[in-house]
């Protein structure tokens, strides 16, 4: 790793939070953090640092958008499926109590008085 590479994560694994995509104010804060005599190594390595934030916030930009545009597709195959579920519930409710009417009917009833040895006791 090179050292303007080295630097600058030496600087963002600290001072993460003081930087943004602009040049100009990230050279400020750097100023303020760091003491780097050379203006064309503050100048190298400010500019690094720009890019990654840049780098990061873009490809965040892009996970959002692709989270964004999965999730309709997401809920249409839900309502799809809660849709077919409750047809699929309400047919076999249908077949349930058709499949209980016949059980009943099939079933003998027992019309015999209650035992006598429950009251008795």
């Amino acid at each position: 790793m090179n050292r303007i590479k080295r630097l600058s994560f030496e600087v963002l694994d600290e001072h993460k939070s003081e930087f943004g995509e602009d040049f100009a104010d990230n050279k400020k804060a750097l100023n303020q953090i760091s003491i780097i005599r050379s203006k064309s190594l503050k100048n190298e390595v400010t500019g690094y640092i720009t890019r990654l934030i840049k780098k990061e916030n873009r490809e965040e930009k892009i996970k959002q958008d692709r989270r964004l545009a999965s999730q309709p597709e997401e809920q249409e195959v839900q309502v799809e499926t809660s849709e077919t579920t409750t047809e699929e519930t309400a047919e076999t409710i249908t077949i349930s109590n058709e499949t209980s009417e016949v059980a009943t009917e099939a079933a003998p009833v027992d019309k015999t008085p209650e035992s006598t040895e429950e009251k008795t006791e």
